[in-house]
């Protein structure tokens, strides 16, 4: 499928003394000078940007102004540290923290483009890729937008996407291009590192989704407090118009009581909130699920994948989109409709009397949550295939050990992501966390691991390789090696007698 542009096809020219006026610039150079985008990463200027030349970790912006330059940039904003390396007379605007700014400036170079459709955020620590394709299908591929882990669609066609939650000069050319393609809705994936770099500065969604809170990111977060304030941010009125709250989870009863925006609760458990589900039949395909709405009517509608978390991420979409105005009744058709998500849950087709799973759960609460979902539904031994990513979280390893240990029968710790981390060193503090009954395998190779489980699996056996999803590649001392768990259990099948 062709890809999607990632800059808008008519270009808007701002003046740098209207931008200078917007964010308070200390000094101004070249005022008449117009500019037409702008970027953080001198590689990906376009002929008529904005530089903006910050202090970064390694080194500061400016050093790449030559190279932005040649590549076409018409003027930089930059810091005063900055300011002294640029040529005499070259555009140039100032400010104490160009980062602080970028999201502003480039809302306003795009002529604010997000306020042409509905905009909703989804945050959590799982679900947010789930909940996004959920709400796409319930919507409309053809009328809407996602933005996420997995990847940007627009009006159903594929944009090139490195982050979660892309640099703001990024998601506003990309607002411009769903404006341009007429979209309706975009539903985009807010990280906690997006929101505290300010990355979803310069605009309000419409709408803000919490789904829930657990152990993850505490390699940049101080704790799971510090986790929960940065996640909390999206539910302030600069960020967000309207809430979606899960109370189910202990940080949505927690935020709810906090928030001063208007909101309105959901719940699976049976928790006393706005909508909530009042009966799940779950099969290994899906689940028929009925709601009690705030108008007092019940509705009904099937969701064709499976797992209870997965209802309630289907449960926030349809309060959402409520929320942004749109009838119930009519979002649910769209859930038949709705194909599995890449690495979420993913069936693979064994041909045998067992079954594959793959998976992208790589913290203690995801884990949990698909080898509950798969339980019920595996008549012979739960397997799950796991390792941890290196130079992360260290002490989330022993909890995913612990878990896996506590609800499958068979664990097989293998490799992740290493990274620069030693892998033997990595399993072992995953292990250290394991007891009980569950048989235990360490295996150095993930290709070896997932070999051993489709070997040793029987008739009932449902086997989850965790961990990695839709991902591509696996990162072993700074090289990606191709890696792909779906293709390699495929593969490793087709080789079984």
């Amino acid at each position: 499928m062709q890809q999607m542009r990632t800059r808008p096809a008519t270009l808007a020219h701002q003046k740098l003394s209207d931008l200078a006026e917007l964010i308070q610039a200390e000094t101004v150079a070249g005022p008449h000078t117009k500019v037409s985008g702008l970027t953080l990463a001198s590689k990906s200027v376009h002929a008529g940007d904005l530089f903006v030349a910050a202090a970064g970790q390694a080194a500061h912006g400016i050093q790449f102004l030559d190279a932005a330059i040649d590549a076409g940039a018409r003027a930089v904003l930059t810091d005063p540290v900055g300011a002294q390396q640029v040529p005499e007379g070259f555009p140039m605007l100032v400010v104490p923290d160009p980062r602080a700014v970028v999201a502003m400036v480039a809302a306003a170079i795009y002529d604010s483009p997000s306020e042409a459709f509905v905009t909703i955020g989804i945050t959590g620590t799982q679900g947010k890729t789930t909940t996004t394709h959920i709400a796409q299908a319930a919507f409309g591929p053809s009328r809407s937008a996602v933005v996420g882990t997995i990847g940007t669609r627009i009006a159903g066609h594929p944009v090139h996407s490195a982050l979660t939650t892309p640099e703001a000069p990024e998601l506003q050319a990309l607002f411009a291009v769903m404006r341009e393609e007429q979209v309706e809705a975009c539903f985009m994936e807010v990280s906690s590192h997006a929101l505290v770099q300010g990355r979803v500065n310069g605009f309000i969604f419409d709408v803000a989704v919490f789904l829930n809170l657990g152990r993850d990111h505490l390699d940049f977060h101080a704790d799971i407090d510090d986790y929960f304030a940065a996640k909390a941010l999206l539910f302030t009125p600069e960020h967000a118009r309207r809430a979606v709250i899960n109370i189910d989870d202990e940080f949505g009863r927690r935020l709810a009581a906090q928030t001063t925006i208007p909101f309105e609760t959901f719940s699976v458990e049976g928790n006393d909130a706005n909508w909530r589900v009042t009966s799940i039949h779950e099969s290994g395909r899906g689940s028929e699920v009925s709601v009690d709405l705030p108008s007092g009517e019940a509705l009904t509608f099937v969701l064709p994948i499976p797992g209870r978390f997965n209802v309630s991420n289907a449960l926030a979409t349809i309060v959402a989109l409520s929320a942004a105005g749109y009838r119930p009744e009519d979002l649910v058709a769209g859930l038949a409709d709705l194909q599995g998500v890449p690495g979420r849950m993913e069936q693979i087709d064994t041909g045998r009397g067992f079954s594959v799973v793959v998976d992208y759960a790589h913290k203690p609460d995801a884990i949990r949550a698909i080898l509950t979902a798969l339980r019920p539904v595996t008549t012979g031994e739960l397997v799950i295939v796991m390792g941890a990513g290196g130079d992360r979280d260290r002490g989330k390893r022993p909890l995913m050990g612990e878990i896996s240990a506590e609800l499958a029968d068979v664990v097989i710790v293998t490799d992740d992501n290493p990274r620069s981390e030693d892998p033997a060193q990595i399993r072992a503090e995953i292990v250290a966390g394991i007891s009980g009954e569950a048989r235990v395998h360490q295996i150095e190779g993930r290709r070896a691991a997932i070999e051993f489980a489709l070997a040793a699996a029987t008739q009932g056996d449902t086997i989850v390789v965790a961990g990695k999803g839709h991902e591509s590649g696996q990162e072993i001392n700074g090289v990606v090696h191709p890696f792909d768990d779906r293709h390699v259990a495929r593969e490793l099948l087709e080789e079984l007698p």
